[in-house]
This record gives structure tokens, sequence and C-alpha cells, in this order.
């Protein structure tokens, strides 16, 4: 049997490798190799799973949908798979896992090579899908000048999400010629802009704080910029705070109120004549102590006796920082797609369409996305090693 997979990203080569274990298979990458955007990932580093794997840290209409993918192959047999190709892989403290090389190129290396020295496997790059039709049981692939046959076909053409590393609304197409629908499609894991009247000062600053957003909380890495916020913990609010209208951020979530009015009190009583612009100093970044001031309305040129009045309000500001927000980077500077084809369209113990038997789908194209810290890859392996399975096929 012939497999047609569309799409060379990290689920349609999970796919590929799976499908060749009985079947011939034929890869078409529309870009001028695959994994491409595997590079970007983790910051260049490919945080590839996470130890801490649940179906609470999907996303969707049915996030539920996912499940029986991450059970079938979870994060264990994903390491054991990668570990079987070569790859050496370590986990941190908060149990994402990268490559032991810290470098996404040796994830998208191994899984090429794998699949170049795979005999019935034909890797197609530069090669883009205008059209996919069925035809007396089988599936016909149209590029510009060229048809590819195959006995099933396997749509993994990935999201809108990260434009400039390929992300393309092709799989969307395809599949909506099979009767297919989808949701809203909106960026996640992506920078917010924010008012930069403080910001702007602060750019390359980062820190450990506590976000707050659309009722939402979270706690990690923050990274000022010129037009506003990003690392990992604002890539985690991104999903929900496309209509948020403010950020509160607490730049020192291990001190509560109480004590850091003590600590301000004693520190100002310690060192009455110091410069205030030296007056955070060992409790923030140097920039951001003074940014904070200066958002309280304190003169940098007096002394910290002078700034008496105003403690409170110092105090406050670093407990609640308060940024207007003006929307997301957009979907080019997005990770991820948030939304997607409809996955009750779909079963998900196969990823077989309900609508055309022997079409599949896996990967970013599906109504489902993960939240920061190696989720969305290992969506991407799992519900490609179910796709290249077929199940229900024969």
């Amino acid at each position: 049997m012939k497999v047609l997979i569309i799409g060379g990203g990290a689920s349609g080569m999970m796919a590929a490798l799976t499908a060749s274990q009985e079947h011939e298979v034929l890869l078409l990458e529309r870009q001028s190799r695959v994994g491409r955007k595997l590079l970007a990932t983790g910051n260049g580093r490919c945080n590839l799973t996470n130890l801490h794997m649940s179906v609470q840290h999907y996303h969707g209409e049915m996030p539920q949908f996912c499940s029986y993918a991450l059970e079938q192959f979870d994060t264990e047999k994903t390491l054991e798979f990668f570990h079987s190709l070569g790859l050496l892989t370590v986990a941190e403290t908060d149990g994402r896992v990268y490559p032991y090389t810290d470098s996404a190129n040796s994830v998208a290396d191994i899984l090429r090579l794998t699949l170049e020295q795979r005999s019935n496997v034909t890797l197609l790059t530069s090669c883009e899908v205008e059209s996919l039709v069925r035809k007396n049981g089988r599936f016909y692939a149209y590029s510009a000048d060229r048809c590819f046959e195959g006995d099933r076909a396997i749509v993994c053409a990935g999201g809108v999400a990260g434009g400039k590393l390929g992300g393309t609304e092709l799989g969307y197409r395809l599949l909506s010629s099979f009767g297919h629908s989808r949701t809203k499609l909106y960026p996640a894991l992506v920078q917010l802009r924010t008012d930069t009247e403080f910001v702007r000062s602060l750019k390359g600053v980062r820190c450990e704080a506590q976000v707050s957003c659309s009722g939402e909380r979270k706690r990690g890495e923050l990274q000022f910029t010129d037009y506003g916020v990003s690392g990992p913990v604002i890539f985690e609010l991104s999903r929900n705070a496309k209509d948020a209208e403010q950020l509160q951020i607490d730049f020192l979530p291990d001190i509560n109120g109480a004590e850091l009015d003590k600590l301000l009190r004693r520190r100002m009583d310690a060192l009455p004549d110091l410069k205030s612009d030296c007056f955070l100093i060992g409790l923030v970044h140097n920039r951001l102590g003074r940014t904070i001031l200066r958002a309280c309305g304190c003169s940098l040129e007096s002394t910290c006796r002078e700034l008496a009045p105003k403690l409170p309000l110092i105090s406050q500001t670093l407990k609640s920082f308060s940024l207007k927000l003006h929307g997301t980077m957009g979907m080019d500077n997005a990770q991820v797609t948030a939304g997607g084809i409809h996955t009750a369209e779909f079963d998900p113990e196969t990823l077989q369409s309900c609508l055309c038997k022997g079409l599949y789908a896996c990967g970013e194209v599906l109504d489902i996305d993960g939240d920061c810290g190696g989720y969305n890859l290992q969506w991407a392996w799992s519900s490609g090693h179910l796709a290249g399975e077929m199940r229900g096929s024969r």
C-alpha cells in the first residue's frame, strides 16, 4: 500500500516514519527542507516533550480528543523512539525535555536522516500540493506540474502560525475540499503588545514574575521588548489575552505585600541618604527598579529618605505593575495556531476522517493546541504516530 503524506513538519515526519514500517511512503513538503519550524521551537533548543504530560495542558473545542493519541504514544514512548534513533536528551527540573546538544537542529537532522535511510520512503521537497482528490478509492495529489497517487493520504500541513517559517492555510484548504470545516483561527504562544511608555527602556530585561490576565495567572520568565512583553510566561497567557485590556505583573511573587512594606521601610531607614535610583537594587533588575520608581512619580535624583511618602505606592507597584495591552504580535510571530479543523469530524482513535475513508489528519491542522513547554510537539509526535498507523483503513 502506498501512503501520501502532505507536510514534512514534526507530525508529518513522525507519520512517515510510522507508516514506513509497513508501507511505501511518499512525503511531500512545499519548503526546501523538512522540519523547518522545528528549528524555532524552544527558542532554538527544541523543547520536544514534557515529563508532566496531561490533557489539561491542551485546548480546543474538544480538548479530550487528544487523550487517546497521547496515551498510545506517550512521553516515555516518544523518548524511547528518539533514543532509538540516536538522539540524546536531557530533562530540566520543570519537566521540559531538550536534546542533549541544546540545539533544535539535532532533532530535525536525525528525523531527516532516518527518513532518507528508509528505502520505502520517498521525500520530495519544494513540492507544493495544490489539491487533493479521491477517485475510485485512490488519492491524487496535484502540484503545479505533477500528480502523485496513493492508496491513503495523511494531511499534516500544519497551521498558519509562523508564516516566515512555513505557516500555511494549505491543510485547511485540502481538508475542506472533502467537506471538513474549521474553527476561527488565532495566534497562541505569541508575544504581547503593550503601552510602551515604561516598557521601551526595559528592552532585554528578563525576570521571574507572576503575571495575570483575563482571570488567568501564570508564573515564569518574563522578557521586556521594545513593543511589549515576551517570554515563556507570556506565551502561556497569550492564548486568552487577545481581547484583554490589562496585564498585571507581580515582580516579587514570593514576598507578600505586608512583608514587602516592612522590607522597603527597613531599607529606607538603613540607607536614608542613598540616591533613590539605587533604592531597589538587589530586589529587582537595576533598570526595572528605576522604571518602577518613575512609574510611581519618584525623582531619581532624590534621596531614599524623600521616598517615604511613596513607599506604599512603590510596594503596590512591585506587586501589581499594570500594563495596557494592545493585542498580540499576530499570527506571523506566533509559535502555534489556536483553532483548526473541527475534531468532531475525525475518529480520535485513528485520526481517520469521518467524511472520507482513507483520509487522515494530524498535528496543528486540527483544532488542538497545547501550553508552552513541549506540549505542542508531543501532540505532533503522538498524533503523527497514530495517523501513521492508519488504523481502521484495512
